[in-house]
């Protein structure tokens, strides 16, 4: 029998500190699967996963982030079709234009209220579990 490990990702919910109520980047994804996605990506062997995430955010947005917290792990088998991996969710900050490279075909600002339906992998519920965090200060909770 084969031995196989899940893949180590990072995503990053950048905040435009520089605009009214904190806005967000999201990518349109070049490749499959397509739509909008938090930007991030793997992480390279050799790397920690905060080197990681301020590459992949730079790679994507064109923008240099601050790392505020980590904010949660997503680790369910089915969340990328491609392949089990697990995500180690950050939250940044960054000034600036983002301006979409490598994997990220556009890129949008966007405010709370007005975030796309059609994300990719489980990136809406990352995106509720931070919404819930922002507002009203309740992060999610595992076992217990």
């Amino acid at each position: 029998m084969t031995y196989r490990n899940p893949a180590p990702t990072v995503d990053i919910i950048i905040e435009l500190i520089n605009r009214p109520h904190r806005p967000i980047v999201l990518i349109e994804r070049k490749n499959e699967p397509f739509g909008w996605a938090i930007p991030g990506g793997f992480v390279d062997y050799g790397e920690s996963v905060e080197t990681a995430a301020k590459r992949e955010a730079l790679e994507e947005t064109s923008l240099e982030i601050s790392l505020v917290k980590q904010f949660c792990v997503y680790s369910d088998p089915s969340r990328d079709r491609r392949k089990h991996t697990i995500s180690i969710v950050f939250i940044a900050t960054a000034t600036g234009e983002p301006k979409a490279a490598d994997d990220a075909k556009t890129i949008q600002i966007f405010q709370p209220w007005e975030t796309p339906t059609d994300l990719c992998f489980d990136h809406g519920h990352i995106l509720q579990d931070y919404w819930s965090y922002r507002h009203h200060g309740i992060r999610p909770c595992f076992g217990a």
